[in-house]
């Protein structure tokens, strides 16, 4: 199943955008479910439904330093590298998806920065079109990038 499918499965299963494109890269990052659940949950509905950077390319950055990132914080070299691949990755985002931010791609929906999260029904998920094709997105750019550079 591709990366893809999984996060978004994830995400129909109640996990929110964060959670569901981090954790559905966890056959790479070596974290487990749980793990990436909590690890991610804060970055849901574009930082805990304060509406910023989105949550699906959050969780892809998220992913990315999982795999990518650096751990020798003098390391200017790798510090800089690593920032042109995120930067890279959410430009991509960005091109596909008009934005990055949360506000902007949800609209009207995203006037909302109330905390308590939306109950998940049939017509939250049908409001929710553009958040699908944004974890859809994220998983696919993460996939590209990560065959091109030899990860899978």
């Amino acid at each position: 199943m591709k990366h893809s499918d999984i996060a978004i499965n994830l995400f129909l299963k109640g996990a929110n955008c964060s959670q569901a494109v981090f954790a559905s890269f966890g056959d790479i990052t070596g974290f487990d479910e749980k793990t990436s659940f909590r690890l991610a949950s804060s970055f849901g509905g574009g930082i805990s439904r304060l509406r910023e950077t989105c949550g699906a390319c959050l969780g892809m950055c998220l992913a990315a330093g999982a795999i990518f990132g650096y751990d020798d914080i003098a390391d200017r070299s790798a510090k800089t590298d690593h920032y042109a691949i995120i930067q890279g990755l959410v430009k991509k985002f960005a091109e596909i998806n008009g934005s990055y931010t949360c506000r902007e791609i949800l609209g009207a929906e995203g006037k909302s920065t109330s905390p308590v999260p939306g109950e998940r029904t049939a017509e939250y998920y049908s409001k929710r079109v553009c958040c699908i094709d944004c974890i859809r997105t994220a998983a696919e750019i993460l996939d590209e990038y990560l065959e091109q550079n030899g990860k899978i």
